[in-house]
């Protein structure tokens, strides 16, 4: 592909798990590609996305922050962004009234004020050009009540729900947004949130590849959303008429501090 017309994907959490699959995904489209994410991993996934071929950027940087995402719009500078996969996020487990302001609050500001602050300045270039793709990473957990992760899932209930209204407004500017809806997936996720203790930190979880995979093929066709993986999609069609007070009792059996020392049986659930 001829550099002067190389598309331009950015990817925000791109230094492991989902988001370096997404950014590997680029890559062998042959997309210029500038990553993002907070920790210093994301040197070793930039010289990795290189090799492959890939002009890469990286920005070592918070997220949670307005001031971290200027930090990458000023990298991105006025360059027409043809995709954005909005995939930075991190959990928190154990029971809300056990975890400190700032933990929370970090979460919040990483999952949600960061995301769509970050959509809302590369949207509307993408709106100005009439084009552009944007990849959401949502999550399953956003259909349930989390108990013992509540923050978590109240963010992304609120991204699965943002990314559709968005969509909707957007439907005639030739900008097209879709949203990944994984389960539990086989990344750090759960060691950093604190989980690793609990059933559905000790479950069988799905491929990262696989999960990014199916996110970034949805969103080259334009689709508004996709669960990924078959055990996940049947979780949340059971989901749509159980009712809230029993997902929530659900939830809070496989996400429970010391749930997973309870049982020696490998558990497939949809949180993630």
């Amino acid at each position: 592909m001829s550099a002067a017309i190389r598309p331009l994907s950015v990817v925000t959490g791109a230094s492991s798990g989902i988001g370096y699959e997404l950014a590997k995904l680029c890559a062998a489209d042959g997309f210029d590609l500038i990553i993002a994410a907070d920790r210093p991993e994301l040197a070793e996934a930039a010289q990795a996305l290189g090799a492959m071929g890939a002009r890469v950027e990286q920005v070592q940087v918070d997220l949670s922050t307005i001031e971290g995402v200027d930090r990458l719009l000023a990298v991105v500078g006025d360059r027409p962004v043809d995709h954005l996969m909005a995939n930075a996020g991190h959990g928190l487990g154990h029971a809300f009234l056990d975890q400190s302001v700032d933990d929370w609050r970090h979460v919040i500001d990483t999952n949600v004020t960061g995301t769509i602050y970050l959509v809302q300045q590369i949207a509307q270039r993408m709106v100005d050009r009439g084009q552009g793709m944007i990849l959401f990473t949502g999550s399953i957990a956003g259909l349930m009540p989390g108990s013992f992760q509540a923050v978590y899932n109240g963010t992304k209930a609120f991204i699965d729900s943002f990314a559709w209204a968005l969509r909707n407004e957007l439907k005639d500017t030739g900008v097209s947004i879709t949203t990944l809806l994984p389960g539990a997936t086989d990344t750090d996720f759960f060691e950093r949130a604190g989980m690793a203790d609990t059933k559905v930190g000790q479950s069988k979880k799905d491929d990262p590849a696989m999960v990014a995979k199916t996110g970034y093929d949805a969103m080259m066709k334009g689709e508004g959303d996709v669960v990924a993986g078959w055990k996940n999609k049947l979780q949340a069609a059971m989901g749509a008429i159980t009712p809230e007070s029993v997902k929530a009792e659900q939830h809070r059996k496989m996400a429970e501090p010391g749930s997973g020392k309870d049982t020696g049986e490998i558990y497939q659930k949809p949180w993630g």
